[in-house]
């Protein structure tokens, strides 16, 4: 699969007008509070679960023109099965050396400051408050923190960066169900509010990661596989319906990310990236 290096233009859709002006409309924050409610994204997934949700595939074929050969099934009985769509084949970059993105989505790569610090939009965030652990936090002091937005449209399916293991149990923390689009930062902490999942990984070139899966607006479910021993490549896990995020936390001196990317996301530019493209390179001393 190809690199598309392109500017991402934002346009402006429903989501944007339910998160303007926030301040001002009263209405729009309850309306809001209850989107963004478990119980709503519960209720609102039962529906793509349906015979009669096949009826929003076919627009999306076209809209994004999608082959569907490239697809195990051509065929789907539900809007959620469309969703969760795997591919029969996935193309990474397969030297050791390589480090890749775990997803297609639009990525963005921000350096942790001092005290686990991290600026989104000149916004200063906390590791801490992300992991629920202050000391895990520490141990990525001056590393990267990796966001992989995945918009409805995106496969939802991930991988492994790299070979490893999983000697330490997965951490789910409860939480909301925000949109993951750049417009919600203005007004929630979304990271550090949204529901989410990270487990930490041993990994044969680039030490230990974080890798964290993140709930959206609408986003009925993560699904990660039970895995001890995972390779380069195999499919971690994947998200039922809704937009979503995968996050990373590389530790210092470990990779050299593309510059590029790097200067895109100085600018507040997301990147377009594919499932296993390269996104850096393993630093050797």
């Amino acid at each position: 699969m190809i690199m598309k290096k392109k500017i991402i233009k934002k346009k402006k859709n429903k989501i944007h007008f339910f998160y303007s002006n926030l301040e001002k409309s009263f209405w729009k924050r309850l309306i809001l509070r209850i989107l963004s409610s478990h119980s709503f994204t519960f209720i609102f997934s039962l529906y793509f679960k349906t015979f009669i949700s096949k009826i929003h595939i076919q627009k999306i074929v076209k809209q994004e023109k999608m082959n569907l050969r490239l697809f195990e099934k051509q065929k789907f009985t539900s809007y959620n099965d469309f969703f969760t769509r795997k591919y029969k084949k996935i193309g990474f970059c397969k030297e050791a050396e390589i480090f890749i993105s775990p997803g297609e989505g639009f990525i963005s790569i921000y350096p942790i400051l001092p005290y686990s610090i991290y600026l989104i939009k000149n916004t200063k965030y906390h590791l801490s408050d992300f992991l629920k652990n202050n000391n895990l936090a520490l141990n990525y002091n001056q590393g990267y923190i990796i966001v992989l937005r995945l918009a409805p449209t995106h496969y939802h399916r991930y991988i492994f960066v790299d070979n490893g293991i999983i000697s330490h149990p997965s951490v789910k923390i409860k939480g909301k169900f925000h949109t993951v689009q750049p417009i919600a930062f203005n007004y929630y902490n979304v990271f550090h509010e949204n529901s989410r999942e990270y487990i930490i990984l041993d990994t044969q070139n680039f030490g230990q990661i974080i890798q964290a899966e993140v709930g959206a607006l609408l986003v009925g479910k993560i699904n990660n596989h039970s895995i001890k021993n995972f390779h380069k490549g195999e499919e971690k896990g994947f998200f039922s319906i809704g937009g979503s995020t995968i996050i990373l936390l590389v530790k210092p001196n470990k990779v050299k990310f593309e510059p590029y990317i790097l200067k895109k996301t100085q600018e507040n530019i997301e990147t377009k990236v594919n499932i296993g493209n390269k996104i850096g390179t393993k630093i050797i001393y």
